[in-house]
């Protein structure tokens, strides 16, 4: 379970200063498929970094009854000065996770070859995106941060990350945040709309994605 209570972050920029999410509560339960919608600038990567403790909320809390993992959009998971191997060492370490286990799932979902020799900064978006899909999913959490990946790649890396995510991984807690209401609509069984600071949870998809195209 993952529950968030009265959940706020803003944001000061040039004296200014903007309420993302505005006091927002919501209950994700254990196996729930949670689809997030909303305009751009709604909060959607917002609330994903929150969820997933890359950024602290300004006020509120967040309670968390399962293991997460980083959003696997979310550029910063990486050290940009170490190899991909290193990284897949480093978090190895940290999950206390054996690591030729890590390098061998790494090497075979990523099809990165000599590249996982490189520092990370020098990979492109797609590259850093197969990186951190393959070392989540050896590590195995109890709930998957999805921030767009899952549409990062050409189709065949596409289709393996469907297959692995959404095939393979049916009964795991799944947050996803999304431009695609149709991505939403085939993968999730419940949808948060985020709007003017507010989130509200659907169980019914059909009446969501009515509310997300009227916004």
């Amino acid at each position: 379970m993952i529950v968030c209570s009265n959940l706020t972050k803003s944001y000061t920029h040039a004296g200014r200063r903007k309420d993302v999410l505005k006091g927002v509560n919501f209950t994700i339960e254990r196996g729930d498929r949670v689809g997030l919608l909303g305009r751009n600038g709604a909060g959607k990567s917002t609330l994903i970094k929150l969820l997933g403790g890359v950024e602290m909320p300004t006020s509120g809390k967040i309670i968390r009854k399962m293991s997460m993992s980083w959003p696997l959009g979310f550029a910063g998971a990486f050290q940009g000065s170490l190899t991909g191997y290193d990284n897949a060492r480093f978090i190895a370490r940290i999950y206390e996770r054996k690591y030729p286990d890590i390098r061998q799932y790494v090497e075979d979902f990523t099809e990165l070859g000599k590249q996982l020799h490189m520092p990370v900064k020098t990979y492109s978006s797609g590259m850093r995106a197969r990186l951190a899909f393959a070392l989540s999913l050896a590590i195995e959490f109890e709930c998957y941060l999805i921030d767009e990946v899952i549409l990062v790649g050409d189709q065949n890396f596409q289709r393996k990350c469907h297959t692995e995510m959404f095939g393979k991984m049916q009964d795991r807690t799944m947050i996803v945040a999304s431009h695609s209401p149709e991505f939403i609509m085939s993968n999730c069984n419940k949808a948060i709309i985020l709007k003017d600071g507010t989130a509200e949870m659907y169980d019914d998809m059909d009446h969501a994605m009515h509310l997300y195209h009227n916004l």
